[in-house]
């Protein structure tokens, strides 16, 4: 197939041509357990269908929503969180508030273990990253949408080709994520779970890894390996990976210093081409107390 950037749209990868990747499509449906039948990613009316992308030779999870396919999420934080024998079930986008009562966010998962009468016993975080994307996604996937065989057939050379932007998934929301919810949790003593897929987690700084006794933060890595007899691809876990919560916070918010040297270069530069510039010699502190101009 030639060069072009989606990998799924709405759920199937596009060069599935069963009648019920085309009926997903028509009817702009969400195979992954959002939470109305219909995709709603980017616009409710006009849905940015696409799942994920193809970036370099891997897959980038774009959507959040793509992880809840059969609910594994779920089932590996529940493990984390639970006793093996405890009853527990999820409940999704709950409301979180800081300690004034104003909004820190909603929380993607929050699973709770209840007893035989349903009070509730205990109850940990799921937080669910995709990454964002850099250059225009909606353009090609409008042109597949419109045309799906003419776009299998010449693929995408469009300006602004989109690509995983991980920096910025990790720094404008995977982080702040982690300080304002995880942090409300942590300090209820509560276990936080974070799911990515493994290209993004990769990025990260190297994390101190502990037990899953010791963890106070469990990270779940998928990838998405195709089915090849059904022609889908179904999210796997790749390995997990036990964290304390301020060491994780400490590596992932810690910028990775460049020399001192080059910033002084930098400045010397600056100052140079300031110093050569024609206009008048500005006063002096010393000036300026003593009345001179």
């Amino acid at each position: 197939m030639p060069k072009q950037p989606i990998a799924e749209a709405f759920g199937f990868p596009i060069d599935n041509v069963s009648e019920e990747a085309d009926r997903y499509r028509k009817l702009r449906l969400c195979p992954f357990n959002n939470r109305i039948p219909n995709c709603t990613k980017d616009k409710a009316q006009d849905p940015l269908g696409v799942c994920s992308i193809i970036d370099g030779d891997k897959l980038a999870i774009t959507c959040p929503v793509r992880f809840r396919q059969d609910w594994l999420i779920a089932e590996d934080a529940a493990r984390f969180f639970f006793p093996e024998e405890a009853s527990w079930t999820s409940l999704a986008e709950i409301r979180l508030e800081d300690g004034e009562g104003k909004s820190a966010g909603n929380i993607d998962l929050v699973l709770v273990s209840y007893d035989s009468r349903g009070r509730i016993l205990d109850f940990g975080s799921v937080e669910v990253q995709g990454v964002y994307i850099s250059g225009n996604i909606r353009r090609p996937f409008e042109e597949f949408i419109a045309d799906p065989i003419g776009y299998r057939t010449r693929g995408y050379e469009g300006k602004n080709y989109p690509r995983a932007d991980y920096l910025s998934s990790s720094r404008k929301r995977l982080a702040p994520q982690i300080i304002y919810k995880g942090g409300i949790f942590h300090s209820w003593n509560k276990k936080i779970a974070v799911a990515l897929h493994t290209a993004f987690f990769e990025t990260l700084p190297l994390l101190k890894e502990v037990s899953k006794e010791e963890a106070e933060v469990a990270w779940f890595l998928y990838d998405l390996a195709l089915d090849g007899e059904s022609n889908r691809y179904r999210l796997t876990r790749h390995r997990t990976v036990y964290t304390k919560f301020e060491d994780a916070l400490v590596q992932i918010t810690r910028t990775n210093a460049g020399p001192v040297q080059s910033f002084v270069a930098l400045l010397q530069e600056k100052l140079d081409e300031k110093l050569g510039e024609s206009a008048p010699d500005a006063p002096t502190l010393k000036d300026m107390i003593e009345g001179k101009s």
